[in-house]
This record gives structure tokens, C-alpha cells and sequence, in this order.
């Protein structure tokens, strides 16, 4: 009874959520198409901004029952300053220790190093704390976008539920492969370093998808892993489960930032392709990924031309905060460039999610 009341509690939760979300979506994405079912990929959000996944596994029982049973995992977190994510994972069900019907795992994580930073990898810590198992896990990954493919190695240490306070250790690595702008394949492995009787290698395969014009993803999976928890993922065993996962951001600034004062800003027209002429200059690139600008920052001399790229499903702009240029719409996919000509500091942002800010530091 305890349980049931829990899972409508967490429905009811999720529900409300997902409406208020989806009514009002922004914020830097958990993007499923940069990263396979059972690996984060170290992804930490963005400050500010509040998420909901929902991930839902399932497997059907023989004939002539059909019996349908479900595990949904349910992600709630919370981007902080410093490239860092706090939040908690919880299931309906779990099969780490006996008479534990639900897992909670609270979690942190961290990305001293980030590829679109310009570091060369992204390299991302967590901890967290598996309820079920009553102890601290851990995990340390690693990945590298390279073109379409981006690749994810990741090392775990883990509590052990049986035996009350040893370590275990587990391996695991994947990757996505972009097919276009709103299509990815999925998958990855993992293993204990020692399993036990019961516990077989942990693998999961997705199509992941893009909703075009909004920031949620998709994604339609297999695997033999029922839960999101470090320990769920990193223990496979012999059923085979079928589910999805959907990604809801949750943006604050849409109530507590400067467009929540009862102003909105008027839309933006639609973006010709260039500010002018092509450059004869030097062209400093940069994009929008994820509702975000990558880089944020960009330090030019004065002449040189700057280009923007939208990588994202919907379409942003890139105005300027005083007024002095702005590119109307950008869809996705296409791009907008402008000469900087005179020395300053330029901040901008992108008129329908204001959230998103850059600067262009002309020398």
C-alpha cells in the first residue's frame, strides 16, 4: 500500500511537472542525442535551470498471461553555478536489497572539463548516495565528440548491498551516432569487474530523437538493466526490457528573470542569411547547442566577422542587448553573421529564450 501510494505520488509529481514544463520549455536540454540510455556523458545542465526525465522500462510475461510489468525511473535535478548538477533518481521498483520495494539514489555532479569550452575531452565526477544499497557510489567518465560520433567511457565504484560495506567496481562505454540534426543510434555496455551469480553484462540500444521546435528529446530503447540509479545500470541480467525516456526542462528565468516582469519581448523577425556581404576578413565561428551559446565568450580583433551556427531543433536569435544589431529568427540548421568593426564589449542574448547570453570582446 506504502508503494502504491508512493508511485501516485511520483506520477502526480511527474504530471504536474511535465505540464508546467512543457508549457513553458527552455534551458540548456539533456539532449538524448549525445548520449546512449544507460550513460549521463556527464552531462551537468545549466545554472538556473531545473529538469525532469522520465525514463519508463517494461516487459511482457508469456502467453497466455501477457502480464504487462513496468519500472519508471524518475530524474529531477537542478543546474548550480560551476558546471555542476545536483538531483535525485527514483524508481518504483528495485532488486538490490530484499524487502526494499523502491530505489532513491541522491546525486552531484561535476564537469571540471567541457569540449564545447574547448577542452579537448569532456571529463565529468559524480557521487551520489543509492538508499537501497545503503552506501556512496561513484563514477568518473570521459567522452569526445568527434563528427557525427561521440563516444563515452565511464569507471564506477560502487557499495555492495549483500555484503554491507564492499567496494565493487564496474566498467563501462558507449556512444551515439548522429544520422541528422534529429536522429541518433544509441548504445553501450557496462560490467562488474567480478559478477556474481544472477548478474550478467549490462546493454542497452535506443533511437533517440529531437522534437523539432522544441527543447525535449526522445528516445526508444531496449535493455537488460530496470533502473537509472548508478547501481541499476551498472547490473544486467537475463530479461529484456523495452521503454522509452523523455527529457522536460524546467526554465526560472522564464518567471524570475527580466522577461518574467510582465514584459515579454516582442518576436523577433525572420533572419536574412548574412548582415551583409560574404567577409573578406578573418570569420570567427560560433553556434547554439542545447539553448545555449558555445562559446559564450568570444575575443576578436576589430574587423573580423562573426558567424553563427543553430545547432539546436528550434529556431533563437542573436541580439544584441543595446539595441545595435540583431539577426531576426535563425532557423535551425542555418546561420548569421556580422562584422565587428569598432573596439568594445558586445553582449547579447537570444530574443524568445533570454536565458541564453553571449559576449564578443572586440580588441
Amino acid at each position: 500500500m506504502n508503494t502504491l501510494r508512493a508511485v501516485r505520488a511520483t506520477c502526480a509529481l511527474g504530471a504536474a511537472c511535465a505540464a508546467l514544463c512543457t508549457s513553458a520549455a527552455g534551458g540548456r536540454a539533456q539532449s538524448l542525442l549525445d548520449r546512449p540510455p544507460n550513460l549521463s556523458g556527464g552531462w551537468v545542465g545549466s545554472s538556473g535551470q531545473l529538469y525532469f526525465n522520465f525514463m519508463h522500462r517494461f516487459v511482457a510475461s508469456h502467453a497466455p498471461e501477457r502480464k504487462v510489468t513496468n519500472v519508471p525511473t524518475f530524474t529531477l535535478a537542478a543546474g548550480l553555478p560551476l558546471r555542476t548538477l545536483v538531483g535525485l533518481e527514483y524508481s518504483t521498483n528495485s532488486n538490490l536489497a530484499p524487502r526494499y520495494p523502491n530505489e532513491w539514489e541522491v546525486f552531484l555532479r561535476h564537469a571540471p572539463l567541457q569540449q564545447d569550452r574547448g577542452a579537448p575531452v569532456d571529463l565529468a565526477g559524480q557521487v551520489g548516495y543509492n538508499f537501497a544499497a545503503q552506501g556512496v557510489d561513484g563514477e568518473v567518465s570521459l567522452a569526445r565528440r568527434q563528427g557525427p560520433l561521440r563516444l563515452i567511457a565511464a569507471g564506477r565504484a560502487l557499495s555492495d548491498p549483500v555484503s554491507g560495506g564492499d567496494r565493487r567496481f564496474a566498467l563501462a562505454g558507449g556512444g551515439t551516432l548522429r544520422i541528422s540534426r534529429y536522429f541518433a543510434l544509441a548504445g553501450d555496455v557496462a560490467t562488474l569487474t567480478k559478477r556474481q551469480d544472477g548478474e550478467e553484462v549490462a546493454w542497452s540500444a535506443g533511437l533517440h530523437l529531437a522534437i523539432p521546435g522544441t527543447p525535449h528529446t526522445l528516445s526508444i530503447q531496449a535493455s537488460n538493466t530496470a533502473t537509472y540509479t548508478l547501481q541499476g545500470l551498472s547490473r544486467g541480467d537475463k530479461i529484456r526490457r523495452y521503454g522509452f525516456e523523455f527529457t522536460i526542462p524546467l526554465t526560472l528565468n522564464r518567471w524570475f528573470g527580466n522577461s518574467a516582469q510582465g514584459h515579454a519581448p516582442p518576436p523577433p523577425q525572420l533572419a536574412q542569411a548574412d548582415s551583409g556581404a560574404t567577409p573578406t576578413g578573418p570569420v570567427a565561428r560560433s553556434g547554439m547547442r542545447n539553448l545555449a551559446f558555445v562559446p559564450g565568450t568570444i575575443e576578436i580583433q576589430a574587423g573580423t566577422t562573426v558567424e553563427w551556427t543553430n545547432n539546436d531543433p528550434l529556431s533563437h536569435s542573436v541580439t544584441a542587448d543595446d539595441g545595435s544589431f540583431s539577426s531576426g529568427l535563425i532557423g535551425s540548421g542555418n546561420k548569421w553573421r556580422h562584422t565587428f568593426a569598432t573596439p568594445g564589449t558586445y553582449t547579447y542574448h537570444c530574443t524568445p529564450h533570454p536565458f541564453m547570453k553571449g559576449t564578443v570582446v572586440v580588441r
